[in-house]
């Protein structure tokens, strides 16, 4: 049984938001959770976020037991980029890009 949430359009680099990701990819629910909240950045904040609602989703929707969940899958995909310019040296025009990202996250029952 698997239960999905996904966070679309979150102000957060992907190569950031990665970081996080691959420290709970694999981990018991529980052991995933005590990890975010050790991590003092705006990737694991979100990604407790994320996490949060798809052990919600599992419990609720799926009627799954919270304490024998597992991390089957967690991603962050790019988002949209919002380009923006700035005046550079010399007359260029420089380029600050904002990206955005999609953090998806799966857990399934272990058998």
């Amino acid at each position: 049984m698997e239960a999905k949430a996904i966070a679309k359009g979150l102000r957060i680099s992907p190569i950031r938001a990665r970081l996080v990701a691959d420290l709970i990819r694999g981990k018991s629910v529980q052991e995933a959770l005590t990890i975010l909240s050790n991590v003092n950045n705006k990737s694991a904040r979100l990604t407790k976020k994320v996490l949060d609602s798809a052990i919600a989703n599992a419990v609720n929707n799926n009627g799954a037991d919270a304490a024998t969940l597992y991390v089957k899958e967690a991603r962050v995909d790019a988002g949209p980029v919002m380009k923006r310019h700035m005046f550079d040296s010399r007359s260029h025009i420089g380029h600050k890009d904002h990206r955005t990202s999609h953090i998806v996250i799966a857990v399934a029952t272990k058998n």
